[in-house]
């Protein structure tokens, strides 16, 4: 007889090593961006003590950087925001850390709260604002690395979409 409860599997597969694929120093999918956004984003004594505000411009450190890719660091006061903007050929994800954050592009206005994501294309248009009377904290991956932010007219946006 041949069923699911007559088949055993002869020790644990993770005592095989040599049968797993050795984890990645440095991610190069989409997802493992975004897994390396929240991993960061978890780690808050990472970044928390490194976040500064400006009330004359918006704050960034580079957080990290590695092989075709870096992590910034942004902190936005109530009102701050970038004008319409895309970045280049880079792809991006944004990742809200604290606070809230509006986000206009032709597609609409998203709102972005603590833990929302974006996976942001290259030449994706849009301009993020904080929008709210208290201050935030956003986690930008670009790969490749940013070396362009080409400037844009404001998005017309059509709708609302919460986040």
């Amino acid at each position: 007889m041949n069923s699911d409860s007559d088949i055993q599997i002869a020790g644990d597969l993770l005592e095989v090593p040599h049968l797993l694929r050795p984890a990645r120093e440095h991610p190069v999918t989409v997802a493992e961006y975004v897994g390396l956004a929240r991993a960061l984003a978890a780690d808050r004594a990472l970044w928390a003590p490194l976040v500064q505000y400006d009330a004359t411009s918006r704050w960034y450190h580079r957080l990290r950087t590695g092989p075709g890719y870096e992590v910034w660091l942004l902190s936005w006061v109530p009102g701050q925001g970038t004008h319409a903007h895309d970045h280049g050929r880079s792809s991006g994800v944004l990742t809200v850390l604290e606070g809230e954050l509006t986000e206009r592009s032709r597609t609409g206005v998203r709102t972005l709260a603590a833990g929302a994501q974006r996976v942001l294309a290259p030449g994706y248009a849009h301009e993020v604002v904080n929008d709210t009377l208290e201050p935030a904290v956003s986690l930008h991956i670009y790969y490749p690395g940013l070396t362009e932010m080409p400037m844009h007219s404001a998005p017309a946006t059509r709708n609302v979409v919460p986040a």
